[in-house]
Formats: C-alpha cells, sequence, structure tokens
C-alpha cells in the first residue's frame, strides 16, 4: 500500500506522481492499493493524481483502490 504525503497541490503533483508510479510498479498483487488518510492540505490536483494512478492500474490489468479518504476528497 502507498501512502499519499500530507500536502498534495499543484505543486507538488508532479513529484507525487513520479513517487507513486514508481511506487505502483513495484507493488504485487492483483490490486493497486493507496493510503490517503495523511492527506490533509490538497486541491483538485489530488483527484488528478489518483485518476492518473487509477488509469495505470487499468493498463496494468489491475484494479485500484484509495483507503481512507478524507471527507473533503471523496467531495470531490
Amino acid at each position: 500500500m502507498l501512502l499519499l504525503p500530507d500536502t498534495l497541490t499543484m505543486a507538488e503533483a508532479p513529484d507525487t506522481l513520479r513517487m507513486l508510479n514508481q511506487g505502483l510498479r513495484d507493488q504485487a498483487g492483483d490490486t493497486l492499493v493507496v493510503d490517503a488518510s495523511g492527506l490533509k492540505r490538497f486541491d483538485s490536483a489530488a483527484l488528478a493524481v489518483l485518476i492518473e494512478c487509477h488509469r495505470l492500474a487499468a493498463a496494468w490489468g489491475k484494479a485500484f483502490e484509495i483507503k481512507r479518504p478524507p471527507p473533503k476528497l471523496v467531495a470531490l
């Protein structure tokens, strides 16, 4: 399971996506799992990063799951 950083805004999105991309490649199993419980400060860029992770999972023939998203992220 990969852990999102506490801050994920437009400024952090490229580095976060790069880090997640590498981590997702190394994650075993049929489901790529991201833990969003650490997100404290974020904007719509966080949603864009998660959508890209979902796209990558689908391209690799895997399911994608977000664990413990904060309520504000779910609202987006």
